[in-house]
């Protein structure tokens, strides 16, 4: 089963030869590790995805959670499924040694972490949700924040989430509602309405630690009133022990078309006016904190739709290979066997789209995580300044990059599979349901368009763009050295130039006060400036399947080959596109923004 979640090859590919996972084994923080520590961990991790979390995929997205004297209830086979994933410790992979984790690159876990990913995107959302709690308190909470709520999580026994969105104001965080009051003890008393809060109920543990975006009474308008909460499911005592039920209300569930297994739900703070909160570091500072979750969750969400698409993918490959149906176009005789519909050239079109898509941004994903250990284990300040600096830029593409074209992916296995395909005796449509959100949640492909165009290419002075473009000249430069790569290449180098003008130009108009006119057509910049980065890392891929094969290993030969089509096919069919968007971009196309209201 484990080579229809996740390729075991590509995966050793990634991490010992284009990311060079062994390289980090000489950092301080990781010299207790090696290469079979790294490989020990993968193995656990694969084995309790295919024993606990896939075998309940398909009953947790038939019986959704229901709703239960204000209760939410999941399927009981949720709870021994995250249970062994906390008894393994994949919970605190990156935490120190002396702190109870397993001090791992952020680079291997985000490697174990896929395969739950790909077994069960569901299951797998309630420890994700509260790896990035944990990480947010840790990071602003006070010493006794931490030893009433941080510890509890690291142990396993609280779980978190965070509650952003209102009925009213969906991704408009500046028009929350969401009141905080304080109270003589220090505390603060909380009152509004939260919704499409993942995990925001369930009994997989003792208690839920709900970090809250509220606003004071003396708060300015907008963003720069936030300040961030933590809002616990039941309180807790001095001594650890949990006390009553604070006054958070479940209000109901969401019923939704895919991730069915994660409960979405509407929660209401202080109905009974009591309602307990514990602020997180300075009033009004709570958005600029709430930002390293997000992100956190920006990455992940980017990573899970990855393994979304690639599960689908290794499905249909699968399929194709197995599945006999009609002959050749040069075949007329009908007396001859039906050949494998991996035969038909369309076929073989849709799964090296599909291998393009999910391996591209598989290797994005993992790169992310990279350039996350860079960024608080490089060898020099300047070099994790240079990683943080890289990471800020990419994260609107790694969210938003796989969303799109992953779940593209994901069509194109239905379509492979046919009529089957679209059945529910078959996995590929849920995969597809499930991936459906990720273009939605932690932020929307037009909210990251305005995040990579409006501020992300411009922060630092431009520090993150100049350094990418650097990196992606060393990589064309690099590929010289291969004759082969020389038409895989020139596409990109073309590409890279031509977003260069048009990212000078869209800058300036921003800098001159046309904002509105000039992020109007951002979608078009995502997409143009994501391809150019996807394109990159396929040619660094394609770098290293040339020198693999040069090494002559026979029972690789396949594999690289595999590589370098792949990377074929997305250079030289899907790169040259987006000069189309970029001319649009040029011109300052306005039909979009043009379009009034009464003419729909």
């Amino acid at each position: 089963m484990s080579e229809t979640l996740l390729c075991s090859r590509n995966l050793a590919f990634e991490l010992y030869e284009v990311l060079d996972a062994e390289a980090l084994i000489r950092r301080e923080r990781f010299a207790e590790h090696t290469r079979e520590t790294f490989d020990a961990a993968i193995g656990t991790a694969r084995t309790i995805a295919e024993k606990y979390f896939a075998p309940h995929n398909r009953k947790a997205d038939e019986n959704e959670p229901r709703y239960e004297d204000g209760e939410a209830v999941l399927i009981p086979e949720v709870k021994p499924a995250v249970d062994a994933f906390l008894d393994a410790g994949f919970l605190n992979a990156t935490r120190s040694f002396e702190d109870g984790g397993m001090q791992l690159p952020t680079l291997l876990s985000q490697a174990c972490f896929a395969h739950f990913q790909a077994a069960n995107a569901g299951s797998t959302a309630y420890p994700f949700l509260t790896m990035g709690a944990a990480n947010l308190i840790e990071s602003f909470g006070s010493d006794a924040q931490k030893q009433r709520f941080l510890q509890p999580m690291i142990e396993g026994r609280f779980f978190g989430t965070m509650a952003l969105t209102e009925p009213h104001a969906g991704s408009s965080l500046s028009d929350i509602r969401t009141r905080a009051e304080p109270a003589e003890d220090g505390t603060y008393r909380l009152r509004g309405n939260k919704i499409f809060i993942s995990g925001g109920d369930h009994g997989l543990s003792e208690n839920i630690v709900h970090m809250v975006l509220a606003k004071l009474p003396d708060a300015p308008a907008g963003v720069k009133g936030i300040s961030l909460f933590i809002v616990p499911k039941f309180l807790v005592n001095d001594d650890g022990s949990l006390g009553p039920r604070n006054d958070v209300l479940l209000a109901g569930l969401f019923h939704k078309m895919g991730w069915r297994g994660t409960t979405s739900t509407a929660l209401n703070f202080g109905d009974n006016g009591a309602c307990v909160g514990y602020l997180v570091g300075k009033p009004h500072q709570g958005l600029s904190y709430m930002f390293q979750m997000m992100n956190e969750a920006r990455i992940g969400v980017g990573m899970g739709a990855v393994m979304l698409g690639y599960a689908g993918y290794l499905y249909s490959l699968d399929y194709a290979r197995q599945r006999p149906q009609g002959r050749l176009p040069d075949n007329k005789s009908p007396d001859s066997a039906p050949v494998a519909i991996i035969a038909h050239a369309d076929v073989r079109r849709m799964l090296l789209t599909q291998k393009a898509y999910v391996e591209g941004a598989f290797d994005l994903g993992l790169y992310a995580a990279r350039l996350f250990d860079d960024t608080t284990t490089g060898e020099t300040e300047e070099a994790r300044q240079q990683a943080q600096e890289l990471l800020d830029l990419l994260t609107p593409i790694v969210k938003s990059w796989p969303s799109e074209f992953c779940l593209k992916a994901n069509e194109l296995a239905i379509q492979i599979l046919g009529g089957h395909g679209y059945t529910r005796e078959y996995p590929v449509e849920q995969y597809y349901r499930d991936n459906r959100l990720n273009p939605i949640h932690e932020g929307t492909h037009g909210i990251q368009s305005l995040d990579l165009l409006g501020r992300k290419l411009a922060q630092n002075g431009g520090a993150g763009l100049k350094q990418l473009i650097r990196l992606i000249a060393e990589t064309c430069e690099r590929a010289k050295s291969h004759e082969n790569l020389n038409a895989l290449r020139a596409p990109l180098e073309q590409l890279v130039t031509r977003l260069q003008t048009v990212t000078l130009g869209l800058l300036s108009d921003l800098a001159q006060g046309k904002v509105t006119s000039t992020l109007a057509n951002s979608a078009l910049y995502l997409k143009a400036f994501g391809h150019a980065v996807i394109g990159w890392r396929w040619l660094e891929q394609a770098i290293r399947a040339e020198q693999g094969l040069a090494a002559g290993n026979p029972a690789d030969a396949d594999f690289y080959k595999g590589k370098l089509q792949a990377a074929r096919y997305f250079l030289t069919w899907e790169v040259p596109g987006c000069h189309h968007e970029l001319a649009l971009l040029e011109a300052r196309d306005d039909t979009c923004l043009a379009m009034q209201d009464e003419w729909f």
